[in-house]
């Protein structure tokens, strides 16, 4: 028998290892943004092109490398941030593995400009499928340039895997936050296809979170400050009255390194308990310094996730700091049973003046005076009606007997108040005898064959897909033009998944005058919908959509319309009179598909008259 075994060309073995590196173009973002940085640069351009598809350029100002550096960097398991297996228990600089230059130009055209300081002229290199074409000499300024052109030539069963080109940049604005959130003190630049997305001066921490998510973010910021022998953690976290129901602004830092952890989410989860609405997610921006010998980095691939040598004494003092500085900047309420508010020290009165105390007299007081009556009672007592001119002189002439046989006065039946508000009355006990509504959650009504329990949540979010769906397909919507514009503050991400739904939203009803730097302007909104909820309604459709935008225009109605119902029907809780219980099952059973909501779930019930007597066996 043959030989099975055989080594693999170098061209294949670093394709292979580039699936572990290169996911999609924002994974060569990550890599590229964090080469610059342990570089030492102090300004860093990002350029992309068709998200990433077409063109990802990095542009520095740090060290740059020598023409061996530049070469030997595209060689696999090249890196100068370690020499030794101990050096991988202190890491301090991002890119370690030496995999990312190899694994990028495995599956990609790749051009580099690099130069040092002391030289006076760069080195120029071009590869091509992991094969250096060119190399020479340039004029470039000191720092490092790199240049990704068509990712996934090469395979284009990887290429066809990628989503569409919003999708991509989401993912690119997302490793581009992180970077840029991690370190302050670098300017940053991202453009896409020619326009500026993000232009960040160097700044402190604070400072950065407002370029990146709005000026408006400032207000809401709390500052969290703790330094033990153990860790030291700054940074902020936001008040509970701005949380979003959509994730997206949870960020843990580790020596400055962009890290995902439920177990230290939880943490900060459980000191937000109690001050948080149902199903929204607080916003922090925690930075943890510890030493790099306590924890372990090389667990997974894409370097976000860490094992810490103690986790549960790192969760209780999150938790604690936490709930310390939002007790502290009064943002939880604190009640203290054992302090005595007659031991305060009134500070105002130092202000204040002794004054002599005035007496006053009254002279004309006689204790011994009888009483006299009021004077009100006293001219009821005496005040006489005046008599009145006799009306009966304004008839005289008129044939009042034929009035009195002609008009029976006393035949006649007038329908007082009394007698309307029994109709009334009666018409509403014959309305409830037909529905009545349980835990206000559920309304039973009966049928010829027993009961049918509708639970009023899922009916009315049937009526309003329905209503919904057939306004973005088939006709525009009915608009309701607002007095005054509502400016709602939304970050880069949401912006654009907003704008990439503003066609189905203007079907729907909604009308916008336009989008600023964080801020969406609306004008006119649908008339099924009140203004006091459109911050919610937008929020829940983001949550929903934050994943991936439906390709399709149908999946994408279909996907509104959906998560627009499920926020605008009626509540768990809500109270609803017998009218409004018969108008929502009039509704539901008008419906095409009155048995299940959108999402394929139970609308209602129904109890025949045996298994009613079932129960009684």
């Amino acid at each position: 028998m043959s030989d099975i075994i055989q080594l693999l060309p170098d061209h294949v073995a670093n394709q292979i290892a580039a699936g572990e590196v290169v996911q999609r173009p924002a994974s060569v973002v990550k890599e590229l943004l964090e080469n610059a940085l342990d570089a030492g640069s102090e300004s860093i351009q990002l350029i992309v092109k068709e998200a990433g598809k077409i063109l990802i350029q990095v542009i520095d100002d740090g060290k740059g490398m020598s023409v061996t550096d530049a070469r030997l960097s595209f060689e696999r398991h090249a890196t100068s941030k370690i020499k030794s297996a101990e050096d991988l228990f202190a890491i301090n600089t991002k890119g370690f593995r030496g995999e990312a230059l190899a694994s990028i130009a495995a599956v990609s055209h790749v051009e580099m400009k690099t130069k040092q300081t002391q030289d006076e002229v760069g080195t120029y290199i071009k590869i091509e499928g992991s094969e250096i074409t060119t190399q020479d000499v340039c004029v470039t300024p000191k720092g490092t340039s790199i240049s990704v052109k068509n990712l996934f030539y090469n395979i284009p069963a990887r290429r066809n895997f990628l989503k569409s080109d919003a999708v991509e940049m989401r993912h690119i604005i997302d490793e581009f936050q992180r970077v840029a959130l991690a370190h302050p003190s670098v300017a940053f630049d991202l453009h896409h296809n020619g326009s500026s997305l993000f232009s960040l001066p160097s700044s402190n921490y604070r400072q950065r979170i407002v370029n990146i998510l709005g000026t408006k973010t400032n207000e809401r910021l709390v500052p969290v400050e703790e330094e033990t022998d153990i860790v030291k953690i700054s940074g902020f976290v936001g008040k509970p009255e701005f949380a979003k129901r959509t994730r997206g602004e949870q960020f843990f830092f580790v020596n400055n390194r962009y890290i995902k952890s439920s177990y230290l989410h939880h943490s900060i989860v459980s000191a937000f308990e109690g001050l948080l609405r149902d199903k929204s997610h607080p916003s922090y921006f925690l930075y943890l310094d510890v030493d790099p010998k306590t924890i372990d980095i090389n667990i997974h691939p894409t370097k976000t996730e860490i094992k810490f040598e103690d986790e549960h004494t790192l969760y209780a003092m999150l938790k604690s700091v936490v709930k310390h500085s939002l007790g502290q900047f009064s943002v939880a309420p604190v009640l203290d049973f054992d302090r005595d508010s007659d031991l305060d020290t009134p500070y105002s009165y130092k202000e204040k003046h002794v004054s002599i105390p005035k007496i006053d007299v009254d002279r004309n007081f006689n204790p011994f005076q009888d009483s006299q009556p009021a004077t009100a009672s006293k001219q009821s007592r005496n005040f006489q009606q005046k008599p009145t001119q006799s009306w009966e002189s304004l008839y005289v002439g008129a044939n009042t007997e034929a009035i009195e046989d002609n008009f029976q006065t006393s035949a006649i039946e007038f329908e007082s108040d009394e007698v309307t508000g029994n109709l009334f009355e009666n018409e509403t006990e014959e309305h409830q005898a037909n529905s009545f509504q349980i835990h206000r959650k559920y309304i039973v009504s009966t049928i010829k064959s027993g009961l049918l329990v509708v639970d009023q949540h899922r009916a009315h979010t049937r009526v309003l897909y329905e209503e919904l769906l057939k306004n973005i397909t088939m006709s525009s919507a009915v608009s309701q033009q607002l007095l005054f514009p509502i400016e709602l503050q939304f970050n880069a991400n949401e912006l654009s998944l907003l704008n990439e739904l503003k066609d189905s939203l203007v079907q729907t009803g909604f009308v916008f005058e336009g989008s600023q730097e964080h801020t969406l302007v609306v004008s006119g909104i649908p008339t099924i919908i009140n203004e006091s909820n459109i911050q919610d309604l937008l929020q829940r459709l983001l949550s929903d959509l934050e994943q991936e935008v439906p390709g399709n225009q149908f999946s994408q109605n279909d996907t509104l319309a959906k998560s627009m119902a499920k926020s605008m029907a009626v509540k768990a809780g809500t109270v609803l009179n017998v009218e409004a219980q018969q108008h929502l099952l009039n509704q539901l059973f008008a419906c095409k598909e009155p048995s299940v909501t959108p999402q394929n779930r139970k609308v209602f019930v129904t109890l025949t008259s045996n298994d009613l007597d079932n129960k009684f066996i």
